[in-house]
C-alpha cells in the first residue's frame, strides 16, 4: 500500500530510504550476497543522469532498485526484457484530479498502464466546494492505489475576492494542509493583482510554503516585464501558463519551472517545442496536463503521447525521458522517484522503444501494476461521498432575461484552443429591450448561478465563439474556480433545464434542446466527479459533445471551454455570479 498517499493520521510520510534494514538487504543484494525480489533482464535503460540508453539488468528488493548494470545478480523471481526499453515512472507535475471527472481509482485504472506512477494534484476543484474536507477525501479515495496522488495546498480557494465559493481556504488552512505528508507544497498562486499588491495573506501562504522547504506553484498568464519579476521576486517557482516562446523564456530565465501544458481546453506544447527541441530552457522545464478529459486520455495518452510528440519534435529520447521524471521528482521533492537507479523506488515502465513509447509493462514499487494497455486488480477503493452540492434559489424562466441599454455592448470573445479570453463589442439583437438569440451573430447568454448557499447571485452576459446555430443550451457545474453553475444559451427554456437538470443530479455537463435533456454527464461528488468507470464517463462525455455539436458548437472541448469561462484570474473577460468581469481592469461591467 502506498503510505505516501493516505491522509494525516495515517502515517507519519515517505520514508525515502525505505528503512535501515531495506538498505542493509539491497546493499547485500547488489553486492550479490544474497537474491533479491525481481530481476529485470536483458533490456536497455533510459539513464536520466547522462541522458543515455544503455543495456542494463536491474535487480529489485523490497520495492526498491538495489542495482543497475551488466553484473550477474540473482533473485527469486526473473522478467525477461529483451527487445525492451526501461523507463522511471512518469510524473505529472501538475494536474487537477477533479477536471478527469474521475475518481482516483479510475483515473489509476486508466493512465497506470500508460505509464504514469505518479501526479501532483492542486485539487482546488474539491476545495472550493467543500474545503479541506474535500481534499482529505481524495487523499484517502487515493490511498493504496498503483498511483502516487500527491496533492499541493491549495492557494487561492476562492480564487479571487469577487468568487462565491463554497469554501475559504486562509493562511492557518493552508499551513494545515502543509502539515499532511501528502501535500508537497502551495498550489498555483493565481491571484496575481493580490501578489502584485504585497496582499499580507497570500504573502503569508507563500512564507509557509517555503519555511515548510517545500515549493510555491505559479499561474501568470501574459505576465511579463517588472510584474513578472515581481512576481517571482514573492518566492513563487513555477508556471504552467506560457502560451508562447517569448513567455516560457522569460519565465525560464527567472528561475521558474516552465511547465510545458497539453490538456483539454488549453494545449500549449505546439508552440513551445521549438525551445525545448533547441535546449534553450535546458533543465527549466517539464511535462503536465492541468485539466485533461478522459477521453482525450484514451484518445491521445498521457505522458506518453507527449514523450511521442517530444522526440518527433526533436527531443532526444532520454531528454524527453528525464523531463517527464526525473525534473518534476526533483521539483517537488520526491528524492526517490524520477530515475533507474539504485536506492530508487521500482516504478519502472517497459516500453518497446524510445520513439512511440508503446507500453508493455508498468511496475510499481517493485510488483506488476499494468500489463498490455490493463491496469492490474488493486483492490477495493473507498467509496466517495455523493451528497449533492448543488443547492439552487427559485429559478423561472425570467431568470435568463438580460436587459440591454444598447444594441451594442461587450462580449466574452472565447479563443479556440487556449483558456484566455478577448473583450470585444458586438452588436446583438434586442427584443423588447432585452438580448435575443440571432444565429447568424454567433453571441448566446451566459448566466452564472451561485449553487453552494441558494444566495439567489446570479451573473449575466454574453459570449461569442461557442457558435451555437440551434436553439439549445449547454449547462457545467464544473466551472472554473468557485465552481458555480455556468450555462450559456439560446434561449431561456432550456437555460432554464439545464439548471433544473444539475440541481436534480448533484451536477454534471447537460446539453438540453426543445425544453428537454439531451444528454447528461452526472457528476454527483462535490458536482466534480462521476462514481461511474471510465468506460461510463467517456461514453457520457462523447454524449454531451455530441449533443453540443449538434447544436452547432465547432469546438472540441465544448464544456471544458464552458467551464473556464468563470475564471476571473485569467484575461480578459469572464462571467461570474455577480456579473461580467474585466480581469484586466478589476472591475465589473455594466450591460
Amino acid at each position: 500500500m502506498n503510505r505516501a498517499c493516505e491522509p494525516d493520521g495515517v502515517e507519519d510520510g515517505p520514508d525515502f530510504l525505505g528503512g535501515v534494514a531495506a538498505a542493509r538487504r539491497r546493499i547485500r543484494v547488489a553486492l550479490g550476497q544474497e537474491p533479491g525480489d525481481l530481476l529485470i533482464s536483458g533490456g536497455q535503460v533510459v539513464n536520466v543522469f547522462n541522458r543515455r540508453v544503455e543495456p542494463a539488468d536491474v535487480v529489485i528488493a523490497d520495492g526498491r532498485i538495489a542495482g543497475v548494470g551488466c553484473y550477474e545478480w540473482r533473485a527469486s523471481r526473473t522478467l525477461p526484457a529483451e527487445g525492451l526499453v526501461l523507463l522511471p515512472g512518469l510524473i505529472d507535475a501538475h494536474m487537477h484530479l477533479e477536471s478527469t471527472l474521475l475518481t482516483p481509482a479510475e483515473l489509476a485504472r486508466l493512465i497506470v498502464p500508460m505509464g504514469t506512477t505518479a501526479m501532483i494534484s492542486d485539487s482546488h476543484e474539491v476545495a472550493n466546494v467543500l474545503g479541506i474536507p474535500g481534499i482529505d477525501m481524495l487523499a484517502q479515495a487515493g490511498a493504496g492505489l498503483p498511483l502516487d496522488v500527491f496533492f499541493m495546498a491549495s492557494s487561492c480557494v476562492p480564487a479571487t475576492h469577487w468568487e462565491d465559493a463554497g469554501a475559504a481556504l486562509g493562511p492557518a488552512e493552508v499551513r494545515a494542509l502543509l502539515a499532511r505528508p501528502h501535500v508537497l507544497g502551495l498550489a498555483e498562486v493565481m491571484d496575481i493583482p493580490a501578489v502584485l499588491d504585497a496582499n499580507p495573506d497570500v504573502l503569508e501562504k507563500v512564507e509557509a510554503a517555503l519555511r515548510a522547504r517545500t515549493v510555491a506553484d505559479g499561474h501568470a498568464p501574459a505576465l511579463s516585464g517588472r510584474e513578472l519579476i515581481a512576481y517571482a521576486g514573492a518566492g513563487i517557482r513555477s508556471d504552467h501558463e506560457s502560451t508562447t516562446v517569448e513567455e516560457a523564456r522569460a519565465k525560464a530565465g527567472l528561475g521558474m519551472l516552465v511547465q510545458v501544458r497539453e490538456g483539454s481546453s488549453a494545449r500549449n506544447l505546439a508552440a513551445l517545442l521549438p525551445l525545448l527541441a533547441g535546449g534553450e530552457l535546458d533543465e527549466s522545464w517539464c511535462l503536465a496536463t492541468d485539466d485533461i478529459f478522459p477521453d482525450d486520455l484514451r484518445r491521445h495518452g498521457h505522458l506518453d503521447g507527449l514523450l511521442r510528440r517530444l522526440v518527433a519534435g526533436g527531443v532526444a529520447p532520454a531528454v524527453a525521458v528525464r523531463h517527464a521524471a526525473y525534473v518534476p521528482a526533483r521539483h517537488y521533492g520526491l528524492v526517490d522517484r524520477g530515475a533507474v537507479a539504485p536506492g530508487y523506488r521500482a516504478d519502472i515502465v517497459m516500453v518497446e522503444d524510445v520513439r512511440d513509447f508503446r507500453v508493455r509493462t508498468v511496475i510499481k514499487d517493485g510488483r506488476i501494476a499494468a500489463r498490455d494497455g490493463r491496469c492490474l486488480d488493486h483492490g477495493d477503493a473507498p467509496r466517495l461521498d455523493p451528497h449533492n452540492t448543488v443547492h439552487l434559489p427559485p429559478l423561472d424562466e425570467g431568470t435568463f432575461r438580460l436587459p440591454l441599454a444598447h444594441e451594442t455592448c461587450p462580449v466574452i470573445e472565447i479563443v479556440p484552443g487556449q483558456i484566455v479570453t478577448r473583450r470585444t463589442s458586438r452588436s446583438v439583437r434586442r427584443v423588447d429591450g432585452h438580448w435575443a438569440f440571432d444565429p447568424e451573430r454567433d453571441v448566446v447568454l451566459i448566466a452564472s448561478i451561485e449553487r453552494h448557499r441558494a444566495s439567489g447571485r446570479i451573473g449575466l452576459g454574453l459570449v461569442s465563439g461557442l457558435g451555437l446555430t440551434h436553439d439549445g443550451a449547454l449547462g457545467s457545474s464544473v466551472a472554473h474556480d468557485s465552481h458555480n453553475l455556468i450555462i450559456a444559451g439560446t434561449n431561456a427554456r432550456d437555460m432554464l433545464v439545464c439548471a433544473r437538470a444539475m440541481a436534480e443530479h448533484g451536477g454534471g455537463f447537460v446539453a438540453a434542446a426543445g425544453g428537454s435533456v439531451r444528454a447528461l454527464l452526472p457528476l454527483p461528488v462535490a458536482g466534480l466527479l462521476s462514481l461511474a468507470d471510465a468506460d461510463t464517463v467517456c461514453r457520457q462525455l462523447d454524449e454531451v459533445n455530441h449533443a453540443a455539436r449538434a447544436l452547432g458548437c465547432p469546438l472540441e472541448a465544448p464544456f471544458g471551454t464552458l467551464s473556464f469561462l468563470a475564471l476571473p484570474v485569467i484575461p480578459e473577460l469572464r462571467i461570474t455570479t455577480r456579473g461580467l468581469f474585466d480581469v484586466r481592469e478589476q472591475s465589473f461591467l455594466r450591460l
